[in-house]
């Protein structure tokens, strides 16, 4: 009789481990945050070096400026024909897609141009209007441009030089600069608008 007592509690215990073990798991995978798609989380948020540029408006915007906002940062040109359009088209639907699951905080678009020649802070607001209201345009001293490019590792430089009839080569990453203006991750290229809205939600409800 004792002996099926014992049989009886061992089973009993293995069951109860069982269901125990069983919720834990189920608690620990519903605490797993789900997987990025595109998006590559810098280890930590690094900080930027210290710019001023100007943005579409004539109104200065520095490091600080950053602040306050989720940023989905990309470097390009007015004058490009197609990489720079094409990626803003597909950040500006990124932000609809996130609009449209009923997110609050939305990410803003900032174009920083990597052709202050030619792009004027005039320029500059007639050419991102089209992609969405707030979105910024940025521009200023090539010395200023660089200071901020440098920090975050984006490359630039004009090619097929003749006169004012050149391109520039660009990095295509879009960097993500977070509300405390330090650069938390990034995208790269290409670029899928589904995948940003995802990633970008993701990153955005754990701050």
């Amino acid at each position: 009789m004792r002996r099926m007592d014992s049989r009886k509690y061992f089973i009993a215990a293995t069951a109860i481990a069982a269901i125990a073990t069983g919720g834990w798991l189920s608690w620990q995978l519903m605490q797993t945050p789900q997987a990025l798609l595109a998006a590559t989380l810098l280890p930590a948020p690094a900080e930027l070096a210290e710019f001023s540029l100007t943005d579409q408006h004539g109104t200065e915007f520095s490091r600080d400026s950053f602040k306050g906002h989720w940023n989905l940062v990309f470097f390009g040109f007015t004058h490009c024909p197609d990489i720079c359009p094409l990626t803003l088209q597909v950040l500006a639907d990124a932000r609809r897609q996130m609009q449209e699951k009923g997110l609050d905080v939305l990410p803003r678009i900032v174009l920083v141009s990597v052709d202050p020649e030619r792009d004027s802070p005039e320029v500059l607001g007639r050419y991102v209007s089209h992609f969405g209201d707030g979105t910024v345009g940025l521009t200023g001293e090539m010395e200023q441009l660089r200071s901020l490019t440098t920090k975050l590792g984006i490359y630039f430089e004009k090619s097929g030089i003749d006169g004012d009839n050149y391109t520039v080569d660009h990095s295509a990453v879009i960097i993500v600069i977070d509300p405390d203006g330090k650069f938390s991750a990034l995208f790269s290229a290409p670029h899928e608008a589904g995948n940003i809205a995802h990633d970008a939600s993701l990153f955005m409800s754990r701050f």
